[in-house]
C-alpha cells in the first residue's frame, strides 16, 4: 500500500500526463451498438495534461467514429489538472467524465476515496493486456504503456556494435558515449532489480559509473535531443516514441530495447458519479478497444498485446510505482549518490 504522504508527494509532482494517441476514420465501434442513443449524441468530458495540438488532433479525428458526439478535452499542466480534480471532488463537485493519467499511483489515489467507477470495460479484452496494466480493485486499465528504451546517433555508434545486455554497457569501448536523464528513479529502481537487486544491483551501476561515468541530463526531451545532435552518443532511458518520431522526420538515430524493457503505465479510469456515464462509458470501451489499433500511429505501445506494436515480440516488465512511491526518498537519495553527483557532465 502507498503511503499516503508519498501518493500527496506524488500527486502534487508527478501526475504528467501524455494521452497523444492519433486515431484515423473507421467503422462506428461495435460497443456503441449497445449503448443508449445519448451515450453517442451526448458530450464526455476528460481532464488531461497535453499539448494543445495533441488535443486539437484528438477532438477531430474522434468526432469521425461519433460525429454526434461532443468530445471536450480540459487541458492544463499535470499539476494543474491533478489538483483541479481533487479541489473540485473535496467539494463535492463532479464535472469530468474520464481521467487519464501516467501512473497508475494516481487512479489508487483516487480509488482510495471513491473517485474511480470500479465497473471495469465489460468487453473480454483485458485477458490480453500486459500483466500489472489492468487493475480491477482500483478501477483502472492501462490504455497504452511508455516504453523506456536506449536510443543512439547512427553517425557515432554502428548497429552491429550495439549492447545486446545490460551488462554489455560495461565495456570499456562506451566510456564517455552513455547518457541519461536524471529524474527517472524508477527505472534506476527496475534496473537494480533486473541486475540482481539490492547491493548487487546497485553495484551495476556503481561499477558502470567507474569503467565508463554517465552524462546525466534533466529532462527526456533534451537527452533526446543531445542524441540528434551527437553530443550524447548513446541514451539509456528514452521515451520509445521520441526517437522514433524523430527518425521519421531525418535524424540520424535509431533506438532499441534490451530485454526486458522496462515500460510505464498510462491509466485511464471514469470518474464516479460521472455528469454523462453512458457516453463516458462508450469512449471507456473505445480507447480499449477499436483504439488500441490506432495508438501504434503515433509510435505508442498499446496495451493489449493482440495489437501491433513498436515492442512486439520484446518481453515488457512494468516499473513498479507502488514501491517507487512508498520507497521514493529512498531511490531518489540513491539515484543522486550512485549516478548524478559522479557523473561526467
Amino acid at each position: 500500500m502507498v503511503s499516503n504522504k508519498n501518493r500527496a508527494r506524488w500527486l502534487l509532482t508527478a501526475m504528467s500526463c501524455t494521452l497523444a494517441a492519433a486515431v484515423t476514420a473507421f467503422a462506428l465501434p461495435a460497443a456503441a451498438q449497445s449503448m443508449p442513443v445519448d451515450a453517442r449524441k451526448g458530450q464526455v468530458r476528460i481532464y488531461v495534461s497535453l499539448a494543445t495540438e495533441a488535443v486539437s488532433r484528438l477532438v477531430k479525428e474522434l468526432n469521425r467514429p461519433f460525429p454526434n458526439l461532443k468530445i471536450e478535452f480540459v487541458r492544463a499542466g499535470s499539476v494543474e489538472t491533478v489538483n483541479r480534480f481533487v479541489a473540485e471532488r473535496q467539494a463535492g463537485r463532479i464535472f469530468p467524465d474520464l481521467l487519464h493519467g501516467a501512473d497508475p499511483g494516481g487512479f489508487d489515489y483516487f480509488a482510495e476515496r471513491g473517485w474511480i467507477d470500479k465497473r471495469l470495460s465489460e468487453l473480454p479484452l483485458t485477458e490480453s493486456y500486459l500483466p500489472g496494466f489492468v487493475d480491477k480493485q482500483a478501477g483502472w486499465v492501462a490504455m497504452r504503456a511508455t516504453g523506456i528504451a536506449l536510443m543512439y546517433n547512427t553517425k557515432l555508434v554502428k548497429k552491429e556494435t550495439l549492447p545486446k545486455t545490460y551488462k554489455d554497457l560495461l565495456d570499456p569501448k562506451w566510456k564517455g558515449k552513455l547518457g541519461v536523464e536524471g529524474k527517472d528513479e524508477d527505472w534506476f529502481a527496475s534496473v537494480v532489480d533486473l541486475m540482481g537487486g539490492g547491493e548487487t544491483g546497485l553495484k551495476f551501476f556503481r561499477d558502470l559509473m567507474a569503467t565508463n561515468g554517465l552524462s546525466v541530463r534533466q529532462g527526456h526531451t533534451l537527452l533526446n535531443n543531445l542524441v540528434i545532435s551527437g553530443e550524447v552518443p548513446i541514451a539509456l532511458n528514452v521515451y520509445n516514441y521520441m526517437p522514433e518520431q524523430a527518425k521519421k522526420k531525418g535524424a540520424p538515430i535509431d533506438w532499441f530495447a534490451l530485454e526486458p524493457a522496462i515500460a510505464r503505465s498510462n491509466g485511464v479510469g471514469v470518474a464516479r458519479h460521472a455528469p454523462h456515464p453512458n457516453a463516458a462509458r462508450l469512449f471507456y470501451d473505445y480507447l480499449l478497444g477499436e483504439g488500441q489499433q490506432y495508438f501504434v500511429s503515433m509510435d505508442y505501445v498499446p496495451s493489449n498485446t493482440k495489437v501491433a506494436s513498436p515492442l512486439t515480440g520484446i518481453r515488457i516488465v512494468q516499473a513498479n510505482p507502488a514501491r517507487s512511491l512508498d520507497e521514493s526518498e529512498k531511490w531518489g537519495a540513491l539515484f543522486e549518490s550512485t549516478l548524478v553527483r559522479r557523473a561526467r557532465r
